[in-house]
This record gives C-alpha cells, sequence and structure tokens, in this order.
C-alpha cells in the first residue's frame, strides 16, 4: 500500500516502462481533463456571479464527462488516489496558466519556475495512476537516482526528477 511519497518511490523504482506502451493518447486525454476541471471551475464562478442556475445544470453535465473521462486513466483508486489525481491535475494546469501570463509579461526566470512546478504536479499524476495502474512491468527503473531514506542525495534527483523521468520514457507524443 502506498501511504507516503517514500512508498510511492520505492514503488515507482521497481518498475520499468514497457517499451510498446503508447501513452500518448492517456497524455491527450489528461490534458482534456485538466480543460474540463477550468470549465467547471468557470461555471461555478459564472453561476455564482450570475445566479443563473442553468450554468449549474452546465457543472454538472461537463463534471459527468469529466468523470467518465478521468476512469479511462485513473484506474484505481484506493484510498484517496481519485481526488489526488483530480487535484494534481487542476493545479498543474493552473501554475501552466500562471507561468503563460508570467511568459507574457517578460517574468522568464518566474514562468519557468512555474512550468517546473507544473511538471513536476503532472508528472506526479502520471507516476500515481502508473504504478496503480498495471501499466508498467515489474523490473528496475535503470539510471534514474533518488534520494534515500534519510533525505540525502543519492544521485542528484528529487522524488519529482524522478517520476518525471519516468513520465518522460512513458509518454512519447509522437508516437501515432
Amino acid at each position: 500500500m502506498i501511504t507516503t511519497y517514500k512508498d510511492l518511490l520505492k514503488r515507482v523504482e521497481k518498475f520499468e516502462i514497457d517499451q510498446n506502451l503508447d501513452l500518448s493518447s492517456g497524455e491527450d486525454l489528461s490534458i482534456g481533463i485538466m480543460n474540463l476541471i477550468s470549465i467547471e471551475e468557470h461555471l461555478f464562478f459564472t453561476y455564482s456571479k450570475t445566479k443563473d442556475k442553468k450554468y449549474l445544470e452546465l457543472l454538472d453535465e461537463v463534471r459527468l464527462m469529466r468523470t467518465t473521462l478521468m476512469k479511462e486513466i485513473v484506474k484505481n483508486s484506493e484510498g484517496e488516489t481519485w481526488c489526488l489525481s483530480k487535484h494534481l491535475l487542476a493545479a498543474s494546469m493552473r501554475l501552466m496558466e500562471v507561468g503563460t501570463k508570467e511568459l507574457k509579461k517578460n517574468n522568464e526566470k518566474k514562468a519557468e519556475d512555474l512550468f517546473k512546478k507544473s511538471y513536476q504536479l503532472y508528472s506526479l499524476f502520471w507516476g500515481l495512476n502508473l504504478a496503480k495502474s498495471g501499466s508498467v512491468n515489474s523490473s528496475s527503473a535503470g539510471e534514474i537516482n533518488y534520494l534515500d531514506e534519510k533525505g540525502k542525495k543519492k544521485g542528484s534527483v528529487s522524488v519529482f526528477t524522478k517520476l518525471g523521468a519516468l513520465v518522460q520514457k512513458a509518454i512519447d507524443c509522437c508516437k501515432e
């Protein structure tokens, strides 16, 4: 059972991505889900500002669509994995949007930091769901290093970097 980020790291460390696995559709779907979450938020705020119940009806329809589509990615929702997955995608999307706004204001360094954090959350989403879905094979994760149990560097990466490396190996948006 995964109860801490260290448990998740241990589990991910044992996995090797199936080289024939094409998660590009899953990646596209996850971005679509992010946008559905944003639509839900906008419908909520529009209802709150207008008090027009049609926005609540639309929100309910969009939520149903989002939950149906999330079931295609979030296969095992033990504990709070389902909600955690939704919030990881939502936070990733928001940080990406704020980063884009900072880039437009020529705050490149701040934008890069926000993009990095957005990708870390997105990687955590995929790390959590790949480890739980059975989409990876048990084996060795290769040269990816991580922090040891005492928090000392064993290599030069954190939990986010390890999960990011796993995601990069798993998801190739250029596969057709």
